[in-house]
Order: C-alpha cells, then sequence, then structure tokens
C-alpha cells in the first residue's frame, strides 16, 4: 500500500491540498474498503487500488475548495464518492450521502462505521423522494444526470444561498444551452487522469 499512500501525497501536493496524515490514512482505508468490497457488491469498475487513488480519492477531492457552508448532500453518491473523501477532509461539515441502491449504501453505511466518520449520514432513497429536515448549503452530484435533470431533481434540496455542484468530464456544452439557470464552468486538473474534468457551480435561481 507504500504506492498507493506516496502516490496520494503526490496528487494532494498538486491539488495544493494540505491534509494531514491521520486524513491520509483513513483515506487510504477507504481505498482497501471498496476493494474489498468490491469483489462481492460491483461498487466500482474500477478494479486496482493503485488506480482509484487518482480516479476516486483524487477526483472527488479536486471539488474540496469549491464547498459551500456547512451541510452538504452528495446526490447518486453510488460508493460514497465524492462524499466519503470529502467527508474525511472536511469534519467540520455535516454530510448526507444519497443514492437509491440499497447494495452500495450497505456498503456506504459500513464504510462510515469502520472509518468512525461522525459527521456522514447515508440515506437509502430517491433524490426526488428525499425531504430533508433541513436544507443544504451545497448539492453535489457526480456523473449523475443532464444539467436540466440535475437541476429539476434537486433543486428542492437547495438552502436559499446554496450552490449546486455538477461534477462532468468534457464541457456539457448542449446541456449548458438548455439550463434555465445562471451557472459558472470551472476546469478542474485531477493529477494522473489524463482527461478533461470540470465544475458545473449552480447557484439556487432567486424568486420574486
Amino acid at each position: 500500500m507504500d504506492i498507493c499512500r506516496e502516490k496520494l501525497e503526490q496528487g494532494l501536493s498538486a491539488l495544493s491540498l494540505d491534509i494531514g496524515g491521520e486524513r491520509i490514512d483513513a483515506l487510504l482505508r477507504f481505498v482497501n474498503l471498496i476493494a474489498k468490497w468490491n469483489k462481492a457488491y460491483n461498487l466500482t469498475a474500477v478494479r486496482d487500488p493503485l488506480e482509484m487513488v487518482n480516479l476516486h480519492i483524487l477526483d472527488s477531492l479536486a471539488i474540496l475548495p469549491y464547498l459551500h457552508g456547512s451541510r452538504v448532500a452528495d446526490i447518486g453518491t453510488g460508493a460514497g464518492l465524492p462524499g466519503i473523501p470529502l467527508a474525511i477532509c472536511r469534519p467540520d461539515c455535516h454530510f448526507t450521502l444519497v443514492d437509491s441502491n440499497s447494495k452500495k449504501t450497505r456498503f456506504v453505511q459500513q464504510a462510515v462505521l469502520e472509518l468512525k466518520l461522525k459527521n456522514v449520514e447515508v440515506v437509502h432513497s430517491r433524490v426526488e423522494l428525499l425531504e430533508p429536515a433541513e436544507l443544504f448549503s451545497t448539492v453535489l452530484c457526480r456523473a449523475f444526470a443532464s444539467m436540466p435533470d440535475i437541476l429539476q431533481l434537486t433543486g428542492h434540496l437547495l438552502a436559499d444561498d446554496g450552490v449546486l455542484l455538477a461534477m462532468k468530464g468534457q464541457q456539457p456544452e448542449q446541456e449548458l444551452i438548455d439550463l434555465a439557470a445562471t451557472y459558472s464552468v470551472i476546469p478542474l486538473t485531477v493529477p494522473g487522469i489524463d482527461a478533461e474534468r470540470c465544475l458545473i457551480r449552480l447557484e439556487k435561481p432567486k424568486h420574486g
């Protein structure tokens, strides 16, 4: 696992993220958990822990500087991405990880227990049925749906000053043309990933 640690530390340095040893340990334990459960649960197509460091951990943490506020929802979290890596690095924020696949939420719940994450709640639900007691300051999606669909499905979860962050590969030009909202496109460079990545940031539309 030393080579994974080295790769993770180099990647964090390239992202200019100052993340201490205990959190690095937790991130590597999370990679181990995915690799272990993947055999039975088919959580992700990525099988090699070394690839997981780039494609899952560093890809998730590339958006760390753009989190807004202290209540974060990760919609369609799958194997807990990007929610768990972000929660490890931001213990001051509360994360709600949502997925409609019960197999995946079982894994995420187990990961939360094993990593002793006190700031994570796991919810097995379809996003449109989610009715949180308190709205979210940031709603995250990674490879979830088209931009108009994301806005329609998650808009009810955003607090008045909330932001929606959608992680995408190439800039989705057509999706953005169809989008009835103000947005900005933030290019992302993820260490070890030779492919385009961007973050679409939307503020909650103001009514009235």
